[in-house]
């Protein structure tokens, strides 16, 4: 017998632990990490060595199970966020689904990749943000001079427990004010939400107090164009801030009348 996909599998799991705590008119409640393993061996589910993955993998990869699409009302979604160490909470939260917007004008930019690294780049994620590092994609965005800081960054922040920072930059405006950018990259199926926009952010107001956070979500579109979007929380779901397409292209085919146009 084939065996399942990890997908399945997992959407499995965490319907059988959503319903074990699920009552109607109820909008949030938790459960423990450990209830991943118990529930595991109760089903005869094989877990992955790295427990998140299941958590990780329903949050921006799958949609949540069939049944508990069916319990959500209307303009609202269950989320899975941290709820301090080893602990998780559903949450009922306002739907947000944010896509690139196919109308917007793609802006070319000289592509400053190094080969090697398009060769060698394990993943999507990778090399997205390989792609906005070394194209200073960040800095044309947000009009700032930043510098990566650290990528794949885990820590803690107190009340969501272990979190994970794609990558981390610092940046300082002409006025000599500092910011910081925590950037997600999605690749793949991967899906923005409000949970690693949240987290960032909250990461930023207990490491950094008193500086200002933008959060930056980046996206490969189709025919390797990047789309960037800086992000805040608003009334409980993520909102787009500001949002910019970037094609990245030899210096010979850039289109002097294009970019002249650019600037209106």
């Amino acid at each position: 017998m084939a065996k399942k996909k990890p997908s399945s599998r997992y959407q499995k799991l965490i319907e059988s632990i959503f319903f074990d705590h699920f009552k109607h008119d109820v909008e949030s409640f938790e459960f423990d990490r450990a209830d991943l393993v118990e529930k595991a061996k109760e089903l005869g589910i094989e877990l992955p060595r790295n427990l998140g993955d299941v958590i990780y993998s329903v949050r921006y990869r799958t949609p949540m199970p069939t049944s508990v699409l069916a319990t959500q009302t209307d303009g609202r979604e269950w989320i899975i966020e941290g709820a301090g160490r080893s602990r998780y909470r559903f949450r009922l939260v306002k739907k947000t689904r944010i896509v690139p917007r196919p109308e917007l004008v793609k802006i070319s930019i000289p592509d400053a990749t190094p080969e090697v690294i398009r060769a060698y780049a394990l993943d999507d994620e990778q090399a997205l943000l390989a792609i906005v590092r070394y194209n200073r994609l960040i800095d044309t965005f947000l009009g700032l001079t930043t510098f990566s800081l650290q990528n794949h960054l885990r820590t803690i922040v107190k009340d969501l427990g272990q979190i994970e920072i794609d990558e981390l930059y610092i940046g300082i405006d002409k006025h000599g004010c500092h910011y910081v950018v925590p950037v997600q990259a999605k690749g793949g199926n991967d899906q923005i939400g409000v949970v690693q926009t949240s987290q960032d952010i909250a990461f930023v107001e207990a490491k950094f107090p008193g500086l200002k956070c933008r959060a930056i979500s980046a996206q490969f579109m189709d025919d390797g164009v990047v789309a960037l979007f800086e992000l805040t929380i608003q009334d409980d779901s993520v909102q787009v801030v500001e949002e910019r397409h970037y094609r990245l292209v030899p210096a010979s085919e850039l289109d002097a009348a294009a970019i002249r146009g650019y600037r209106d």
